[in-house]
């Protein structure tokens, strides 16, 4: 069975988003830390082990016009982008109402690497209240925000987690649990 990871960054106060849904707060936190001591960026890892992504549809907005507007970053996976909307799938990137826990209950018995949930709060909720996510790679960004949208919203019961890595680089905290 295919490992299921909730990869995300979040401000020190626990938000995914601005109060207006904007990430811009992510971008250049490598420009204001030295490079001294700081451990490898774990991303890169990581995505060599994935080649299925979920995301919602305002994930992939963000991504294709605030993060990386001129190229997809995930040229390498297949990105499935949950929404309502009737849009053109491509090769790499297919747009699908299905139910997001059918959907990853669905690719967890495939063939594959890991599926990686990369946003936003609704789908990682979802899957969350649904047990379905296996690994927690939460990146902590020096930020407060005050306001925004939540990682985790109210939870039905409590969630225990191991703790299984941490790192530190460019100022940012990695934070690694699996589900006990």
């Amino acid at each position: 069975m295919r490992t299921v990871t909730l990869f995300i960054a979040v401000s020190l106060d626990g938000y995914i988003a601005d109060r207006n849904g904007g990430v811009e707060w992510l971008q250049g936190q490598d420009m204001e830390y030295p490079d001294e001591g700081a451990e490898p960026d774990s991303y890169e890892e990581f995505i060599r082990g994935i080649d299925t992504i979920l995301m919602g549809f305002n994930t992939f907005h963000q991504v294709n016009t605030e993060l990386s507007p001129d190229v997809w970053p995930y040229p390498d996976q297949t990105s499935y982008v949950i929404t309502h909307r009737s849009l053109p799938s491509t090769e790499r990137i297919l747009f699908t109402s299905e139910p997001p826990c059918e959907l990853v209950r669905r690719l967890r018995e495939e063939d594959g690497k890991g599926i990686w949930i990369c946003g936003g709060a609704g789908l990682a909720q979802q899957v969350m209240k649904e047990e379905l996510i296996d690994v927690w790679h939460i990146s902590v960004i020096p930020t407060l925000l005050g306001g925004g949208i939540r990682l985790f919203g109210e939870l039905e019961q409590e969630r225990k987690l191991r703790l299984i890595k941490t790192q530190s680089c460019h100022g940012i905290t990695e934070l690694v649990y699996e589900r006990r």
